[in-house]
């Protein structure tokens, strides 16, 4: 099932005296995080939610590897490192992807089958390399990595929980 609300970023301290929060991104990165204006402190926000548990930020800039985010009604650094340790989500809605992106969240639990139609596997983790992703993939207790790579040309079906792929040669020991 498709979480609504997407952990983005975690808030690790202050910037500042004025209660700007500087917030690990917890996603493709804090560059990432300068396209949206609102945040939440949870990931199951209500409709009668306290106004407080709705971040409304007024500025959001990477810095190095963070994004720092000038929060409407944090105004000093007490008031920040009140949310020191937070996790902060996005809404799904606000967020456009291009075509064969998708977001880490929706793969894992995926079967993956080959291209005929055989199960690997199901997708039980990503790792971030630098050069590509590379998707975990278990099947009777045994983990295979591959490569997120043109060469896989991986058909993902988020709606039905499957991702077929062409393998590369060697990685699944039974496959041609």
């Amino acid at each position: 099932m498709k979480e609504q609300y997407l952990e983005c970023g975690k808030i690790v301290g202050t910037h500042g005296i004025n209660g700007t929060l500087r917030v690990n991104p917890i996603c493709d990165s804090a560059e990432f995080l300068t396209g949206f204006k609102t945040f939440y402190l949870s990931r199951n926000p209500s409709e009668n939610q306290k106004e407080s548990e709705i971040l409304n930020a007024v500025s959001v800039k990477a810095h190095k590897n963070i994004a720092l985010i000038t929060v409407k009604g944090i105004t000093n650094i007490e008031e920040a490192e009140k949310l020191r340790g937070k996790i902060i989500y996005i809404n799904r809605n606000d967020i456009k992807l291009k075509k064969g992106q998708f977001f880490i969240n929706d793969l894992l639990g995926c079967k993956v089958l080959n291209k005929n139609g055989k199960e690997l596997g199901v997708l039980t983790d990503v790792s971030a390399t630098g050069a590509n992703d590379v998707w975990h993939i278990k099947q009777s207790g045994t983990e295979y990595l591959v490569p997120y790579i043109k060469d896989i040309e991986a058909d993902v079906d988020i709606d039905n929980g499957v991702i077929t792929i062409n393998p590369l040669k060697g990685i699944f020991e039974d496959e041609d």
